[in-house]
């Protein structure tokens, strides 16, 4: 992963502001598909699997570590990211699972 040298204080904000908005568009585009599961989805004991949420889980650390950055940052922040995105997928199943 590249990172380019900033000269600045302000330079270094403005590229973490990028950035926060990539973020931003891949939580948007990650819970557009968290509400199509919901489709196929039987119950909602099922979104809540503690098994698939164990596996994004152990995943995400797994991604961290190679990146170099601390897993237990990462499965925090997904922790709860995973945490509103069941409670979403919830509400999309208790609507008939439209998206």
């Amino acid at each position: 992963m590249q990172v380019k040298e900033c000269q600045s204080l302000e330079e270094v904000r403005s590229e973490i502001d990028k950035i926060d908005e990539e973020i931003v568009k891949l939580i948007a585009k990650r819970s557009k598909y968290v509400k199509q599961a919901a489709k196929f989805k039987e119950s909602v004991e099922e979104i809540k699997s503690d098994e698939r949420i164990n596996d994004v889980l152990n995943h995400v650390r797994h991604l961290a570590g190679s990146m170099g950055i601390s897993p237990n940052l990462v499965a925090d922040v997904f922790g709860i990211l995973i945490d509103k995105m069941v409670e979403m997928e919830i509400e999309e199943f208790k609507n008939g699972g439209a998206y």
